[in-house]
């Protein structure tokens, strides 16, 4: 069976996307792969794929029993459960015992285990002796990477544990990770000559918006952002336990729909429970901590509130990726607050179970916050300066026309003078050009408004036209302009522990008037922002959206899949997706194979469901 053939008879998709037929081949011909793709770009099938294919056992590392136990359960929604299994400490001695002779009988293909299981006495050992081992792959492999935002120990110990196990080939995946990230784990992990899949970092579907409430205002923006019904299903992160209660408590008050907490204070039992409605349509809004989220696909997710700022810039585009992984229009929404830096700053020098971390450490976690709070600051498009962030200039859109800031520079508030925005803009960046590579950006700052400063002396700075030039502004107000400019790609850095500034090659055409100065200056004043965060532009209707006909066979379908989710006690994306469902409703199909012609319909789904599917076509049309 050809690649091909395979991705259509066990997933039911007609193509690969972009990326996924190179790393396919690379792990069936026993190469190395770093993949690097966004949240719900389907990562997974780079590796499910090939497992199915091989004749020998794929081991997926994976650090959360919840992303292992959805990997398992949707491939078993596609007659894949006899082939995949995990090992956990959720399940009991004799159940994983069980799931380890399968393995060694060669009856899996795939075999999900966490990252600590490897220091487990006896459980490497057994494997090595008995159970022959093809691919071994490190899932959310950022974990590996001491500059990654989520570095984790136990991820030290997996190269060492491919190797004893006589691995063919490793397969590293994640959607987060920095060039520098990435090259860090390809070193700690020793890939061998990899193929390097990257498929870049955009999701042009989610509108960005950032809002800066003051006191109690946080609450509200919450509430106003979540109260039009097309804005669930959501997730909002609350950042602590307490938080999270609390935020469930006034969404349901405010909103009139149920809101459950999530987090790892509740019993194993309840968090399973609200998981599962979640998922399966029962729960408009769930409001958790960091410990809900990583690998759940739910497609549908319309808004990701971040109640609480995350870690870092990767944390961030990590969550808010959870948003819109059906390709319709979804919001993310930061709200960051001045108390945000010092309550960080805290938490990073207390470290975890009281641990103070070593000062390299915080110094490190505090670079990667600031990088956030520096995008939450900026003014320019929000999408193109996450992309910048993960070196993908390739997508940028110089503007995506759906961020707060696009918004807000195609709107009232971006009613200023372009002529004026475009003259403030040349005159800063003049200042990066007379400092380029000499001083940092502080000088900069100075050069520009004037300030008294022996280095800008010596260096006869202060005798050019430059010095002074943005002197009516204050220092707050020229700082933050710097900081959108870096944002913009206009400005950058060089060097170490004392980093100089870098006027770019845009930055250079800007300057001489070459490139458009596409920026939102700061505001005058600082008070806290107390408007409603836009909600997103919503695009034009596509060429091939239903008519009434076909919307009302969609409803119908939707009808039936809930009800069979119900009854097997299985999530209702599962059964099928929207997009399933959609194209079952255009193509009204009256056979099982104008059925099998379906997005996502494979073989199994069509021999579990197919004849209940064109009754429901069936009946539709004669209504």
């Amino acid at each position: 069976m050809d690649l091909t053939t395979a991705l259509r008879t066990h997933f039911g998709f007609p193509d690969f996307r972009p990326g996924q037929r190179e790393a396919c081949e690379a792990a069936l011909a026993g190469r190395d792969v770093m993949v690097v793709m966004p949240t719900g770009s389907g990562k997974s099938l780079c590796y499910q794929l090939p497992a199915l294919m091989r004749d020998d056992l794929t081991v997926v590392v994976s650090p959360l029993v919840a992303l292992m136990q959805d990997q398992v359960e949707a491939l078993a929604a596609r007659g894949l459960g006899a082939r995949v299994a995990l090992v956990n400490a959720q399940q009991d001695a004799g159940r994983n015992a069980e799931v380890l002779a399968s393995a060694a009988s060669g009856e899996l293909r795939l075999l999900y285990v966490a990252p600590e299981r490897f220091a487990a006495p006896g459980f490497l050992e057994r494997m090595r002796a008995d159970v022959r081992v093809g691919l071994f792959v490190v899932d959310e492999a950022h974990c590996v990477s001491q500059w990654g935002h989520d570095f984790r120990p136990d991820y030290f110990r997996l190269a060492d544990a491919a190797r004893a196990l006589s691995a063919s080939a490793l397969v590293a995946s994640t959607a987060t990770a920095t060039p520098q990230v990435a090259a860090d784990v390809v070193r700690r992990l020793g890939l061998r000559d990899p193929l390097r899949v990257a498929t870049g970092f955009d999701r042009p579907n989610i509108s960005f918006t950032v809002a800066r409430p003051g006191g109690h205002e946080k609450a509200r923006l919450l509430i106003e952002a979540l109260r039009p019904e097309d804005a669930r299903p959501a997730i909002v992160y609350a950042g602590t336990r307490a938080g999270s209660e609390e935020r469930a408590d006034e969404l349901s008050a405010a909103l009139g729909v149920e809101a459950a907490a999530y987090h790892a204070g509740l019993d194993r039992g309840r968090r399973a429970e609200v998981q599962r409605r979640f998922l399966a349509d029962d729960l408009d809004v769930i409001c958790a901590t960091n410990a809900f989220g990583m690998g759940v696909d739910k497609p549908n997710v319309r808004t990701v509130v971040h109640a609480s700022v995350p870690s870092s810039l990767e944390a961030y585009y990590q969550e808010v990726g959870r948003a819109g992984r059906d390709g319709a229009d979804a919001l993310g929404l930061l709200l960051i607050s001045s108390r945000d830096l010092p309550l960080r700053r805290a938490l990073i020098e207390r470290g975890a179970e009281g641990a103070a971390p070593a000062p390299a450490v915080i110094e490190h976690k505090w670079g990667l916050f600031l990088e956030l709070v520096r995008w939450a600051e900026g003014g320019t498009c929000r999408h193109d300066a996450i992309l910048r962030y993960f070196g993908d200039e390739a997508e940028t859109l110089d503007g995506c026309g759906r961020c707060d800031v696009c918004l807000a520079l195609g709107g009232e508030m971006g009613a200023q003078d372009p002529e004026a925005v475009r003259l403030i803009a040349r005159k800063a960046l003049s200042g990066v050009a007379r400092v380029h590579t000499r001083f940092g950006l502080q000088t900069a700052i100075a050069l520009v408004h004037g300030d008294p400063d022996e280095r800008l002396e010596r260096a006869g700075l202060t005798a050019t036209p430059t010095f002074g030039n943005l002197r009516e502004h204050s220092r707050e107000w020229l700082t933050r302009l710097f900081r959108r400019c870096v944002t913009a790609g206009w400005v950058s850095f060089s060097g170490g522990d004392r980093p100089v500034v870098i006027l770019t090659e845009e930055g250079r055409e800007v300057m001489k008037g070459e490139r458009p100065a596409r920026l939102l200056l700061p505001a005058v004043t600082t008070a806290h922002s107390t408007v409603a965060a836009p909600r997103p532009a919503r695009r034009a209707p596509d060429a091939d959206e239903l008519d009434a006909s076909g919307q009302r066979l969609f409803e119908a379908l939707r009808a039936w899949r809930l009800g069979v989710a119900r009854e097997a006690g299985m999530a209702p994306f599962m059964v099928a997706s929207d997009r399933t469902l959609r194209d079952i409703a255009r193509l009204r199909p009256r056979t099982p194979d104008e059925l099998a012609l379906a997005y996502g319909i494979g073989r199994h789904k069509a021999d579990r469901y197919g004849a209940a599917v064109l009754r429901v076509v069936a009946e539709a049309g004669r209504s």
